[in-house]
């Protein structure tokens, strides 16, 4: 496994210098690096996925890359940002400490990158779970209840975004700020169809945000024993009807 570790780190270097000398891969071919991964080098991660310069660029590469992330989440999640090192992700990921400098420059760029990728999962689990042309309020629904299952079963995902507003200021504002544009763009969807009563957007969807939020830390990190589907129903009945009495 070191030796694997060792041979892909070095890969990257060439494949790095290669891209500097020559702006890109383009129409040149290198014989020698496509032997040596056993691959042909592929599109590049997302930009955020790894420090600048250090994308993965083939599948091989971007496992391991995967596999820091998932690792650097436990060690986060465990230990929390100051507590956590380097070492333990790399245990934790059954890669060479070396491996880590391929795509990472330190503990806070694997950390801002692993704030970034949760919020991406978050969106994908939101969108999975909501069923295509629902809309209104049953699209909301679907979306807290997607939350709340993804927040059941990736408990650290509290502690890392809290810590961000500390540990990464940047990341942490726009996690929030993009949870919460995704959102208004539902919501100015189903007023354009009709299934919303027109408003404001923007405020609505920072309100639904804080109620999800608190929700998935009551109900997906202290308590699971509450079916979703109740969850879900009274909190979808404040949206539809409110909470004030018939004389209000």
């Amino acid at each position: 496994m070191c030796f694997f570790d060792f041979l892909e780190s070095l890969i990257l270097k060439v494949e790095s210098s290669f891209n500097f000398l020559f702006g890109g891969w383009g129409n040149f071919t290198y014989p020698c690096v496509a032997m040596a991964t056993a691959e042909k080098p592929e599109g590049p991660e997302k930009a955020e996925a790894a420090s600048p310069g250090k994308m993965p660029r083939t599948a091989r590469g971007r496992a391991t890359l995967r596999r820091l992330l998932d690792a650097a989440a436990k060690e986060f999640g465990d230990k929390g940002f100051h507590e956590a090192s380097i070492s333990g992700i790399t245990r934790r990921a059954g890669t060479a400490l070396g491996t880590f400098y391929t795509y990472f420059d330190s503990k806070d760029a694997i950390f801002s990158a692993l704030v970034r990728d949760m919020s991406q999962s978050v969106a994908r689990a939101a969108a999975a779970g909501i069923t295509p042309g629902a809309t209104g309020v049953q699209r909301e629904r679907e979306a807290l209840a997607a939350f709340l299952a993804f927040a059941r079963e990736h408990k650290e995902l509290y502690r890392i975004i809290d810590e961000a507003e500390f540990a990464d200021p940047e990341s942490y504002r726009a996690h929030y700020e993009g949870t919460a544009t995704r959102i208004a763009a539902r919501l100015d969807e189903s007023v354009a169809k009709g299934t919303l009563a027109p408003g404001n957007n923007e405020i609505r969807a920072w309100a639904v945000m804080g109620m999800n939020v608190f929700l998935g830390l009551r109900y997906g990190m202290w308590d699971e024993d509450r079916p979703i589907e109740d969850i879900t129903s009274v909190a979808m009945s404040i949206l539809n009807s409110g909470i004030a009495g018939a004389g209000e």
